[in-house]
């Protein structure tokens, strides 16, 4: 089987991209090792802190991310990263060419109930002339370089695209190595599975409610099939799902915090999904515009999320464009 950096040189990626993505798989080893040994670590439950998200961390959600954190700020190759767990930035002592932006540990509520956990990354090159400042790190998502996810379940699989294919591997615990386990992933076009979390229901927008409810109708209504719905509470697994057979996943809009309408951040959530998603065939949109067309105003800037399979992505934005925009 092909290990994960001989298929990125036959893809003819720069080795100083490589390097990056080596670092963050070596850390991606060490946090899989650590969620693997569960309460045998230690590192279950939370701690008394909260993000900058107002998040309750967990004592995961710190070790993961000093983990990426002190890993890739010692890579020659990365100027700064973004963490969902830091308050700003942070500008490595190297001029590397390269910007990391990650979500250490994505569906971080799953731990405890030993359920499927994952970290999300997204790298970019650095902008000419840009040393210090967040604006560096404020492009559009379809000017990242790679993107990808690592997804700690029964086994261990790292998922990444550097433009080109979208390609799988799975972690050889015998070894220490990810290899080659699916070459090249297609999102199939249409589906009968969709992941929402319906406990928002009465919050969402006109748009999402109607568009479930006729999801919910099955054959009986307008859209004549059955549909069935999967949710994980936790992105990376929803996304690895349909990136695997297909289907849709969304977090819309909804009003329960007006300072805080949408879930997903766009830098280190949306953005690299899009980008798999889109290269593997399928589609990702707020719901009006393509999400790797929109430009960031902050590092934790967040948006609505609809991905997955083209041909229903495309029906759900039909619903959306029946009503004006509530944002």
């Amino acid at each position: 089987m092909k290990r994960l950096l001989p298929t990125l040189r036959a893809d003819q990626t720069s080795e100083s991209l490589i390097s990056v993505i080596n670092t963050i798989h070596i850390a991606a080893k060490e946090i899989s090792f650590r969620l693997h040994q569960g309460a045998l670590a230690g590192v279950l439950g939370s701690t008394l802190d909260e993000n900058i998200q107002g998040e309750t961390q967990k004592k995961l959600d710190v070790v993961a991310n000093q983990l990426l954190k002190t890993l890739l700020l010692e890579s020659p190759n990365v100027h700064a990263i973004a963490s969902e767990e830091e308050d700003s930035i942070v500008v490595s002592p190297n001029s590397g060419h390269y910007l990391v932006a990650f979500d250490p540990l994505d569906g971080s509520s799953n731990i405890d109930i030993n359920g499927s956990v994952g970290t999300i990354f997204s790298i970019l090159r650095k902008p000419e002339g840009e040393e210090t400042g967040e604006s560096m790190f404020l492009q559009p998502g379809k000017a990242q370089v790679a993107a990808g996810y690592i997804v700690y379940g029964p086994a261990t699989m790292l998922v990444m695209t550097t433009g080109k294919a979208v390609r799988t591997y799975t972690l050889d615990q015998t070894v220490g190595e990810f290899l080659l386990t699916r070459e090249t992933a297609e999102i199939p076009r249409s589906t009968r599975e969709f992941a929402i979390n319906m406990s928002n229901q009465r919050h969402w927008a006109p748009p999402v409610k109607e568009y479930v409810e006729d999801l919910l109708k099955g054959e009986t209504g307008p859209r004549k099939k059955n549909f069935n719905m999967r949710w994980n509470a936790a992105m990376v697994s929803d996304v690895h799902r349909i990136i695997t057979r297909g289907g849709l996943f969304t977090y819309p809009w909804d009003d329960r915090n007006g300072k805080k309408p949408f879930k997903l951040r766009l830098m280190y959530e949306a953005a690299p999904m899009a980008l798999l998603i889109e290269k593997a065939g399928g589609k990702a949109t707020d719901g009006y515009q393509r999400i790797l067309d929109i430009v960031p105003t902050d590092i934790h800037q967040r948006v609505g999320v609809v991905l997955g399979s083209a041909s229903e992505v495309d029906k759900c934005m039909d619903y959306h464009a029946k009503h004006p925009k509530p944002f």
